[in-house]
């Protein structure tokens, strides 16, 4: 697993089958006139955000079938996205000027619906705001300030989204931007979608460092830091599931804040109510940039299949590597299958996905 798909960025050629891979059309179940379709992808990393990913497909199904109900659902798992998925769903985006990852200001945003809010540690301490690797000087002290300005905007419950970090500081930098801010009586959700220890061979340093440009002698002063911090913080958390997410912003979140952790694609369907757009929906459209042996551990396309009952799923992606059966989807659309050059589909996704759109409404809506 990754700290959120640091690794698994702008898809990567892979041999093509030239044409969907689709399951038996025993295992579609009945088709329905007039049907309902809940579009309802993560977004394609470094190429499309997932609102957009939803949008290309959506205009792909209504053309081909103009009475079709599509609903937009877009999704995330907790790393980048996150906000944007909430947003999307009827949340209000607030900006704030925050500490970046290198002390410099940088705009950030977190959403607010009624007394709940949606932070992303990716919008204040994210890797896409380096210009470079920085692997032992990143802080996470604008997510302090990112949480202390959603508790001032009144929120009772706190969802800090921990994909996609610049930093391995173990949450240090959070912890000195809060200074005394109070979390009593506040519930703070994290939501990741890999739920690492802080320390050791599966920890923050060892796995994620290496993701974040440090060398193996940097990846040693790192272990070496998160090990002293979390004996001054609190040694008896640094084990417990999802404190190395983030690098280690999970564990002063489980140490100090009293935070729980869940899987962020499961936060993410609850906030998003999913489970009522896909009432009554006769097919599901999933997707991620890339459908691999990862996305059953946590990602957003395997939450969707799980979280979709009896609606049969379907995904779109930029490449697939495994078979639709492996993560109970009954078929994958990608663009390589569209499109073989790489430089393309990185280039103009949407009208490769507006086309895959219009063949999922042909091969799944009744006549």
């Amino acid at each position: 697993m990754t700290d959120r798909d640091d690794t698994r960025g702008p898809f990567v050629r892979v041999t093509s089958t030239r044409g969907p891979r689709v399951l038996p059309e025993e295992t579609w179940g009945p088709r329905v006139a007039h049907p309902k379709v809940v579009v309802a992808p993560d977004k394609f990393k470094g190429s499309l955000t997932a609102p957009r990913v939803a949008a290309a497909v959506a205009r792909g199904l209504r053309e081909a079938v103009p009475d079709l109900d599509v609903r937009l659902h877009p999704v995330a798992d907790g790393g980048d996205g996150t906000v944007d998925a909430a947003v999307a769903a009827g949340f209000v985006k607030a900006g704030r000027w925050v500490t970046g990852p290198l002390g410099k200001p940088v705009p950030a945003s977190f959403a607010v619906r009624g007394t709940t809010a949606v932070v992303e540690v990716a919008s204040a301490a994210g890797l896409a705001l380096l210009e470079r690797p920085a692997p032992l000087d990143a802080t996470s002290h604008g997510v302090g300030e990112l949480l202390k300005a959603a508790l001032d905007s009144g929120c009772t419950t706190i969802v800090l989204g921990l994909g996609g970090s610049a930093c391995t500081d173990g949450g240090a930098g959070m912890l000195e931007a809060l200074g005394t801010t109070s979390f009593e009586g506040v519930d703070l959700v994290l939501a990741s979608d890999v739920d690492n220890p802080l320390l050791g061979p599966s920890g923050a340093a060892a796995v994620y460092g290496p993701q974040k440009g440090a060398t193996p002698e940097q990846v040693e002063v790192l272990e070496a830091r998160l090990a002293a911090f979390a004996q001054r913080v609190g040694p008896e958390h640094a084990a417990r599931p999802g404190a190395g997410a983030a690098g280690g912003i999970g564990f002063a979140a489980l140490a100090v804040l009293g935070a729980r952790f869940r899987p962020g694609i499961d936060v993410v369907l609850e906030l998003t109510g999913f489970a009522e757009a896909v009432a009554g929906a006769s097919l599901v459209v999933t997707g991620e940039g890339s459908l691999d042996a990862q996305t059953r551990h946590g990602k957003a396309p395997y939450g969707v299949v799980r979280a979709s009952g009896d609606v049969p799923v379907v995904a779109v992606a930029g490449q697939c590597s495994v078979e639709p059966g492996d993560l109970g989807l009954k078929a994958v659309y990608a663009l390589l299958d569209v499109e073989p050059d790489v430089t393309r589909c990185l280039a103009r996704p949407e009208p490769l996905l507006h086309v895959i759109g219009g063949r999922i409404a042909r091969e799944w809506m009744s006549e």
